[in-house]
């Protein structure tokens, strides 16, 4: 990671667990837990991750938990530990062997 995107990216380590609205320009890692909304460019979903909440991104990339409202204006993979669930907005979708996904899902 370049100095320039350091700055506008969050990480939300394993065993931290964070209430509220995230919005990061850039990416937005997480490995613990977040309770609320989150906006970012890309975000990417540890194993150990799990939002719950409203996730809006261009890129998403769940080996976590996902629940509630998901928009991925681009591309929402789900990695074969991945679990999303709830309503599923999605311009590409990938699922490996062993991902879930439950819910509505729409394509854009």
């Amino acid at each position: 990671m370049s100095e320039g995107t350091k700055d506008k990216s969050i990480f939300i380590g394993n065993g931290v667990t964070f209430k509220g609205s995230i919005s990061a320009p850039n990416q937005a890692i997480i490995s613990g837990t977040v309770e609320g909304d989150l906006v970012a460019k890309d975000v990417l979903i540890g194993a150990s991750g799990i939002v719950s909440g409203t996730t809006a991104a261009e890129f998403i990339d769940v080996k976590g938990e996902l629940n509630e409202s998901v928009t991925s204006k681009s591309v929402l993979i789900v990695r074969s530990t991945g679990k999303v669930t709830g309503d599923v907005t999605y311009g590409e979708l990938e699922i490996e062997r062993g991902g879930k996904i439950k819910g509505n899902m729409k394509q854009v």
